[in-house]
């Protein structure tokens, strides 16, 4: 780690001179100069002083928190191949978060596992075909660019009744797959 160019991006994050953080944490600026550019090292206190001037902590300043990954490929996706159908974890990992997205490839005359009653949501957005989606004792029809929305209360699962194919992107909160 480079302690002094990281404090010195944390000095210009929050918007101080070399002499402003100087005078909050009583030392030169002259000394915070060479400590930014590498030319010197502090001590433990000297260091902890300046972190305190600039609003953070030793364990803050030198965790090395890896940055969240956001955006993912197909590269990333993972595909489970079930009888009749696939589930593409479009968001690896995903099972440990709070939602669950998950893309159903649905052949036709197929359906999916029986969700058992749970205390989550789902939400199902249809993007090629048409599907049954059976919930407890009832049917609801849901065809391309239509979406569901449903406690997890009863029984339910997707069904394809057609001769075509269907595509559905459905997330569950907490992860159901």
């Amino acid at each position: 780690m480079d302690i002094g160019i990281k404090i010195k991006q944390l000095r210009t994050q929050k918007g101080l001179t070399l002499e402003e953080l100087a005078s909050r944490c009583e030392l030169t600026k002259g000394f915070l100069s060479q400590l930014e550019r590498n030319l010197t090292s502090p001590s433990i206190a000297t260091l902890n002083d300046i972190l305190e001037a600039l609003g953070t902590t030793l364990s803050e300043f030198f965790s090395e928190a890896k940055d969240e990954k956001i955006v993912f490929k197909e590269d990333d996706f993972f595909v489970d191949e079930r009888e009749g159908y696939k589930v593409n974890w479009i968001v690896p990992n995903s099972q440990k978060n709070e939602m669950e997205p998950v893309l159903i490839e649905l052949e036709a005359g197929q359906k999916t596992f029986e969700l058992n009653p749970n205390d989550g949501e789902e939400f199902g957005f249809v993007l090629e075909g048409r599907v049954t989606l059976v919930n407890g004792d009832k049917e609801y029809f849901v065809k391309k660019g239509e979406t569901f929305y449903l406690n997890g209360r009863d029984f339910h699962y997707l069904r394809n009744d057609r001769k075509t194919a269907a595509k559905v992107l459905w997330v569950s909160t907490p992860p159901l797959f």
